[in-house]
């Protein structure tokens, strides 16, 4: 890099960032270049998922359908699902190697496997073996929390997914403290392990949307950009009042207030490419704004009119057996699963394209 765009990267917003308000953020993706742009204005991390897979594929279309089809004359049995993670797994150790010294690539367990605390775990320390600065996500369904225990034991640094609410990100909490417990109990170290636990604020603003649209509900508009936010401020609190030694992190931007509203010590970001740009040319001073609480009247909209909105924001408003039928969890599982198949389907577009489609 220059030295004026060592300096323009510096000035940014998002590199004042953290010495402003004490907040660290990731790059939420693994395409190499943008990697190389957040990792210039303080990114600590990078996460990965199927769907971001596809979008780095597709980014990089001329490396990725060379190593495809390399990984495939190199093993021509594998199936095509086996070969996906093949591709998957490389592109992840090469995005850890990209973050070395800095922070950890977060990648993300079989999303099909969420029903399985065993398969999860199995997946999880094949990943976690990948790379010294692996983190592995794993969604917070019931069989994610047991999981999340038994790879907590295991040593590894987890991030817990698919998760949007309140008691979610305390279960979550709580399933990584027992980990680290027994762990502790067998004279094992802790030390260099880095739980997180993600809420999605956007993909809940996206289920209260269509909770008014679905029952056509008349209600303040404003209030919706809210309700991922104060589930956020409320985790947060209660994260400081419990002692969890896990670190929630924040994702799924939708608009500006994501940002603005969210910054401090307490909360990773893990911010989408687009946004990073979209933010540091609003050449907007970042501010510590985490504790400061929402508006009463805007959670008391939300409650009136979302009991779904409740459930999420109240500490019991779900048991962790309700965990996979929430609506934000069945959305949200539905598309990773979805993005999952459409990647395997590119990977087969690649070994086996269409002779009928003129190239």
């Amino acid at each position: 890099m220059d030295p004026q765009a060592a300096a323009d990267a510096g000035a940014s917003p998002l590199a004042r960032m953290r010495g402003l308000t004490g907040a660290d953020y990731w790059n939420d993706g693994c395409v190499r270049d943008e990697i190389a742009y957040a990792l210039a204005r303080g990114a600590v991390g990078a996460t990965s998922n199927p769907s971001l897979v596809l979008e780095a594929m597709r980014k990089e279309s001329a490396h990725w359908t060379d190593r495809i089809r390399a990984l495939h004359l190199a093993s021509p049995s594998l199936p095509e699902d086996e070969l996906t993670w093949a591709l998957i797994e490389e592109m992840a150790v090469g995005s850890a190697a990209l973050l070395a010294g800095v922070g950890r690539l977060s990648l993300q367990t079989n999303p099909t496997y969420y029903g399985d605390a065993e398969r999860i775990t199995q997946q999880a320390i094949r990943f976690d073996s990948l790379a010294p600065n692996m983190q592995v996500k794993i969604p917070v369904t019931a069989a994610g929390i047991a999981a999340i225990e038994e790879t907590t034991f295991a040593g590894i640094s987890i991030n817990a997914t698919v998760s949007f609410t309140v008691p979610q990100a305390l279960a979550v909490g709580e399933a990584v403290e027992r980990g680290l417990r027994r762990r502790e109990a067998a004279g094992l170290d802790v030390s260099g392990m880095t739980p997180v636990c993600t809420l999605m604020f956007g993909r809940l603003d996206d289920w209260m949307r269509a909770i008014v649209e679905r029952d056509q509900l008349s209600m303040h508009p404003g209030a919706l950009d809210w309700a991922g936010i104060a589930v956020v401020k409320r985790a947060v609190r209660l994260y400081q009042e419990r002692g969890y030694r896990t670190r929630l992190l924040g994702g799924a931007f939708r608009h500006l207030l994501h940002w603005t509203e969210l910054m401090g010590p307490e909360l990773l970001l893990t911010i989408p490419f687009p946004w990073q740009v979209r933010f540091n040319a609003s050449r907007l001073t970042p501010a510590a704004r985490l504790a400061e609480p929402v508006a009463p009247w805007i959670v008391a909209e939300l409650v009136e009119h979302l009991p779904d909105f409740q459930r999420a924001y109240e500490p019991d408003g779900l048991s962790v057996a309700e965990f996979d039928g929430y609506g934000a969890t069945v959305r949200t599982l539905r598309g990773f699963s979805g993005a999952y198949h459409d990647l395997i389907a590119a990977v087969r577009d690649v070994v086996l394209p269409n002779p009928e489609v003129r190239r």
